[in-house]
């Protein structure tokens, strides 16, 4: 449709109409069972006439039903305006990947990508028009429940992750509307809230503007830079401030200054919870703070529908206001081909064939063994042989909880479990060795083992050459509200651990969690799987690493604290006075007294069956320049016997600022794929532009001077650096 129709549509709207279009509620108010309606509709006070003039609808299931609503829905609305279908489709539809926090270790923005294509042909065949994703909340605190939905605690992988989401939920520009296997993607949640105090979900965020925009929007600005067509408030404070409420947040910095032009949702009754907040006095104020901060959409509460038309009638509401949220609603139902095709990609037959697909699973499996990490390999007891007996122990052995928080769509009952994964790897090497895996009778608990398993265990470790021990989280231990203050296993999977330990030191733990652990209680494990909540093919995946049948590449995009005690703890960190790297053995250093300042598995640490090493790092110049880019060049040399891929990455120091400067920063990383014994260069280009940061003005600019470079495997072990001189 044409702008010059939207806008005549936009016209013809009362203001009632043009109230509805800015409210979303959920598809329960449309469902074909009068009894089932009554309940949501007498609860929130709405009438048969108000649904079928609500704008978005939030989690309706299946082809089938976005079309009843929506021809329901065309038949009944005055204008013929079609309501637009939304979801949490956040790590997959039904084909469900590890959780974005695992998919991160990856470090692979393809693997991004692939995995929003998939989601998005399974949610635009299920009729979805847009996602919540991506989520581009920074964390540095891995007590906070959410940490699962993030990509970990640095901006520059943060961005590029976040805008490899939108390009594959999205497509390029025009395939919105000509490609229905795409979705709008809405990016979350704005802004800040992966920083909230103490790691408790929906608490406040306190920071200073400069660190706000320095560290903290940079994700944000990426995503939308990609052309996200939504964005979703947070529900924290900013400044003192309800995100909902922000207009400096919302209008100054998102719209004015990042130049969003897209849609603004509110999450899920965050308006109306402006009240609770205490910055609203009752639903009218909620309304008038949220319609000036520019919040287009009110999810599931009607403070708009309550009050903006008195608020319009009073003059305390410019109804141009509405009127322009109202106009970019209509654009991106335009943009989703809406107009034309309503039912859009909605589609029952290809859904049977699109969903869940073979085709779609391969892409998981493959996907997932990329974001597997491997934490420790004492001795080289992985890759497991075939040939070697193994005791599959622990809670997470055989079960079906790999999904994680928010597969909204996945099905436990059609996930691959780590047991099943073994042994179908066993039977498709030899069907005489798929005995060797075994596994208790009993299914043993996350919290309390039965004495009964625990003794069954100790038995099967005492008759096998290997334990793997499957231990962690259950999913609903991580995710929205689900924050901890203790980040360690549970006490009796150490009881348990220690309890086999006893009788068979051979073992490797394969965790199962949804945020960066404290694991010194297993410290004795030969080795240490991160396998994250590895979705609907975890188990496949899985087994196809441990027996080496994929050599493993993933590094963490979350450090992993010796202890909580040092929460926040980050690679990046500003350096200070006294540091304690200059004179460890001093007292009066930034250090604690019983235990280090370090992570036990920093920022981007991760090990393979192959072994990298890094030759000396060479430049293009001994400077760089706005003009003149330099380039910093490291020979990579895979020496051992085994293929694998290693994960370069770039670490820069300014040394002077005007506002202090973290001791390294990551400004590059690749994936390297390299033979056994293969040699290979690797070039990093190093651009004035990366060096930029926040000033006190708020200006986004470099600082002449000089600064330290480093390559290698991880944040803590990196080659010797080279000092550039920026012009």
């Amino acid at each position: 449709m044409e702008q010059s129709k939207i806008e005549d549509l936009l016209r013809q709207m009362t203001l009632e109409e043009k109230i509805g279009q800015l409210t979303q509620i959920t598809g329960d108010f449309y469902s074909d069972k009068a009894e089932e309606r009554t309940g949501p509709m007498s609860q929130l006070g709405l009438n048969e006439d108000q649904i079928m003039n609500i704008g978005t609808v939030l989690g309706v299931v299946g082809a089938a039903e976005c079309k009843r609503i929506q021809g329901q829905y065309m038949d009944r609305n005055r204008l013929h305006i079609p309501t637009m279908f939304m979801g949490d489709v956040i790590h997959g539809y039904e084909t469900i990947f590890p959780i974005p926090l695992g998919l991160a270790s990856s470090w692979d923005t393809g693997a991004f990508k692939e995995m929003a294509q998939v989601s998005a042909e399974e949610a635009s065949v299920s009729g979805l028009s847009a996602v919540f994703s991506p989520m581009v909340d920074l964390v540095r605190d891995p007590r906070w429940g959410r940490v699962m939905e993030s990509t970990g605690e640095d901006p520059f992988l943060n961005g590029k992750l976040a805008s490899a989401l939108v390009k594959g939920y999205q497509g390029e520009p025009g395939d919105l509307q000509d490609h229905f296997n795409k979705v709008a993607a809405c990016v979350k949640h704005f802004a800040a809230y992966g920083a909230v105090t103490g790691g408790r979900d929906y608490n406040t965020v306190d920071m200073s503007e400069q660190r706000l925009r320095d560290v903290y929007l940079r994700g944000y600005r990426a995503a939308i830079e990609a052309g996200a067509r939504l964005v979703m408030t947070s529900f924290n404070t900013v400044g003192g401030i309800p995100a909902t409420g922000n207009r400096h947040l919302m209008q100054d910095i998102l719209r004015d200054e990042f130049g969003f032009d897209g849609v603004l949702i509110s999450d899920f009754g965050a308006v109306k919870e402006l009240i609770s907040h205490g910055v609203a006095a009752d639903e009218t104020q909620a309304a008038d703070l949220s319609i000036h901060a520019g919040v287009d959409i009110e999810m599931m509460t009607l403070c708009y529908m309550h009050t903006l038309e008195a608020l319009v009638e009073s003059g305390a509401v410019d109804e141009r206001l509405i009127d322009a949220s109202v106009l970019r609603i209509l654009q991106l139902k335009n943009e989703l081909g809406l107009f034309e095709h309503p039912f859009r990609g909605a589609d029952e037959e290809r859904e049977k064939e699109v969903v869940f697909s073979e085709e779609h699973r391969a892409v998981a499996r493959r996907v997932t063994a990329e974001s597997l990490v491997l934490l420790r390999n004492n001795d080289s007891i992985l890759p497991l042989k075939e040939s070697q007996s193994v005791a599959l122990l622990g809670p997470a052995a055989q079960s079906p909880d790999v999904l994680g928080a928010w597969s909204w769509r996945g099905r436990t009952d059609r996930a691959v479990t780590l047991m099943q994964g073994l042994r179908e790897h066993a039977l498709a090497c030899d069907a005489s060795i798929a005995s060797k895996v075994r596994t208790t009778e009993e299914r043993c608990d996350y919290f309390i083992p039965t004495e009964s398993v625990v003794a069954e265990s100790v038995e099967l470790a005492k008759r096998s050459d290997v334990v793997v021990l499957a231990l962690g989280e259950l999913s609903t231990m991580s995710g929205e509200a689900s924050s901890r203050s203790n980040i360690r296993l549970p006490k009796g999977q150490v009881a348990l651990f220690n309890a086999v330990h006893q009788v068979n030191p051979h073992i490797v733990v394969v965790l199962f969690n949804g945020r960066p652990l404290d694991l010194h209680d297993i410290e004795a494990a030969d080795a240490i799987l991160e396998a994250w909540y590895p979705g609907t093919e975890g188990g496949s995946a899985i087994a196809d690493v441990l027996y080496g049948s994929v050599n493993p590449s993933g590094k963490v995009t979350m450090s992993f604290p010796e202890s909580a005690g040092q929460i926040p703890i980050y690679y990046d960190e500003d350096n200070t006075g006294r540091p304690y790297e200059q004179a460890p053995n001093e007292k009066y250093v930034s250090k604690y007294l019983d235990v280090s300042n370090y992570a036990a598995y920093p920022f981007g640490f991760g090990l393979s069956y192959s072994r990298f090493t890094y030759g000396s790092l060479e430049s293009s110049g001994n400077g760089f320049s706005t003009e003149h880019p330099v380039t910093i060049s490291v020979n990579i040399t895979n020496d051992s016997d085994v293929d694998g891929v290693e994960i370069a990455q770039l670490y820069v120091r300014d040394l002077v600022g005007e506002v202090v400067r973290p001791v390294k920063q990551l400004k590059g990383f690749q994936r390297v794929a390299l033979a056994a014994g293969e040699t290979t260069r690797v070039d990093f280009e190093l651009e004035e532009n990366d060096v930029r940061y926040v000033h006190l003005d708020d200006s986004m600019h470099s600082d002449p001077g000089d600064f330290l470079v480093w390559v290698g495997g991880n944040s803590r072990d990196l080659s010797e650096p080279i000092r550039l001189h920026l012009e």
